[in-house]
């Protein structure tokens, strides 16, 4: 028998910037490992478009996305919740793991920027995936 895939919930305020790339990119490493939700506590109406063509550049189209509310079933579902930059916008669920990646905002933001911010969240996914699915 084995155990269910982890769950990791990437949650921001807009969730139209840092926690869709996280999402798209833990979707690409895990490779169905790993059941990926994002959401956020205010959602923005549409993707930031730097996010969109940043993720391209990249081979991944997140274009047809677009941003969701947390709702208490997404966070009693998580394993882990990954808040980036939501602060005390982020409510806590009690019994789930908490992991805080402080990572700037695209919004706003050159391409030049967002694909930094892209490059970091990468790495923090990679991470994340190695430990979740070792």
């Amino acid at each position: 028998m084995t155990a269910p895939p982890p769950v990791v919930l990437f949650l921001c305020v807009h969730n139209a910037g840092r926690s869709q790339m996280a999402a798209a990119l833990m979707d690409r490493h895990a490779q169905g490992r790993v059941v990926v939700l994002s959401a956020g506590t205010d959602p923005s109406d549409r993707l930031n478009p730097a996010v969109v063509a940043a993720m391209a550049e990249v081979g991944i189209d997140i274009a047809a996305r677009r941003p969701r509310a947390l709702t208490d079933e997404d966070a009693q579902r998580a394993d882990t919740i990954v808040t980036m930059g939501c602060g005390d916008s982020c409510p806590v669920y009690p019994g789930r793991r908490y992991l805080d990646w402080p990572l700037p905002d695209p919004a706003g933001r050159p391409i030049e920027e967002v694909r930094l911010i892209r490059d970091q969240i990468d790495g923090l996914v990679r991470g994340l995936v190695d430990e979740l699915v070792s």
